[in-house]
């Protein structure tokens, strides 16, 4: 869930990314020997040789005369290829945070070795970009259209400079987005048969079995997904971020808020009413935009939920790296939370 000053922004660019607000059943086929719009053969590498093209989720073809090399992305995309074995040489969004340290959102990424053109919301250095050269842009899609992080005011400029692609990050399950990200990581030439890649999905499917038996055998447990900025508790709807609405069709109970806001992301509570909704484990987001529980101190009715009474908050991953391999232990984690948790609300 994103911080007041974040949401004033979202709000303002009609982008209240639940992400921001807060966002195996089917098999993920992996992908076979075409590129992302099933057309030519790729070769060893997943490559397809000759001209380059991949549609992306706006439905826009993003070409190139050959597969793209020089690619800059929002730092969490950057993170699930680089899992799925493509780097890039720029980032923009959440990458290291005021100590210097790698951001949650950085993943594996070697935040040293990666140019950082932009680490803020609205922060996106177009002269750094261009030194780049940059061949294709990548980027998460929380609303039709919409770029995540790059600025509107100079979305314009930005797109003139290189083919871009936009990836679903909202109102698609987690299975469905990680696959689109396989895509993409194919048709830039990653191999995505490796045994490492494999082992990763044959994890995210055995948590997803787990989560699915823990939410069976505890159907009572109401699972409230939050974030905590100075002014406002939001409780974020379960139906448009992908890690909720996989929550929800994996038979988790999750607090569904009844006055969200207009884009239908969250319900903004005043500290004096954040027991609104009756929960037995909170999940919070973990982003550094976000209060994090041990400090919400200030907050004496924040101490007084029963959740945290009972000690069963625990973090949530409000934008996930989406490859397998960084999925598969959020399942886990709430799996055991559910296990785990008492009935207290």
């Amino acid at each position: 869930m994103p911080s007041n000053a974040r949401a004033t922004h979202l709000t303002r660019r009609g982008l209240l990314a639940a992400g921001g607000a807060l966002g195996l059943g089917a098999a993920l086929a992996a992908c076979g020997g075409k590129d992302a719009d099933g057309g030519k053969a790729a070769d060893k590498s997943g490559a397809a040789s000759g001209p380059w093209k991949f549609t992306d989720d706006r439905g826009v073809a993003a070409e190139a005369k050959s597969t793209p090399k020089n690619i800059v992305a929002f730092t969490g995309t950057a993170a699930a290829l680089h899992d799925f074995g493509v780097e890039v040489k720029g980032v923009f969004g959440p990458t290291k945070t005021a100590d210097g340290k790698p951001d949650v959102q950085a993943g594996d990424l070697d935040v040293n070795k990666v140019k950082i053109i932009g680490n803020v919301w609205g922060e996106f250095n177009i002269e750094e970009y261009i030194k780049l050269q940059p061949e294709l842009l990548i980027t998460d899609m929380w609303e039709k259209d919409a770029l995540w992080y790059v600025p509107d005011e100079s979305k314009d400029k930005i797109l003139k400079l290189a083919p871009s692609v936009a990836l679903w990050a909202a109102d698609q399950s987690m299975p469905k987005v990680i696959q689109r990200h396989v895509e993409l990581a194919e048709s830039l030439g990653a191999d995505v048969k490796t045994k490492a890649i494999a082992d990763s999905k044959a994890r995210f499917e055995k948590a997803a079995a787990r989560l699915r038996a823990a939410a069976k055998a505890n159907p009572g447990i109401r699972v409230l997904i939050g974030s905590a900025s100075a002014d406002l508790f939001y409780v974020s709807t379960p139906v448009r971020p992908t890690d909720t609405l996989y929550f929800k069709e994996l038979g988790v109970n999750v607090v569904v808020p009844t006055k969200l806001d207009a884009a239908g992301w969250f319900e903004g509570l005043s500290w004096e009413n954040v027991d609104k909704y009756p929960a037995d484990i909170i999940m919070m987001d973990n982003r550094t935009s976000a209060i994090q529980p041990k400090d919400l101190a200030s907050k004496p009715t924040w101490a007084q939920l029963p959740a945290v009474k009972a000690g069963q908050v625990v973090p949530r991953v409000t934008e996930p790296i989406y490859s397998y391999e960084k999925c598969a232990p959020l399942l886990e984690d709430l799996a055991k939370a559910i296990e785990n948790a008492k009935k207290v609300a």
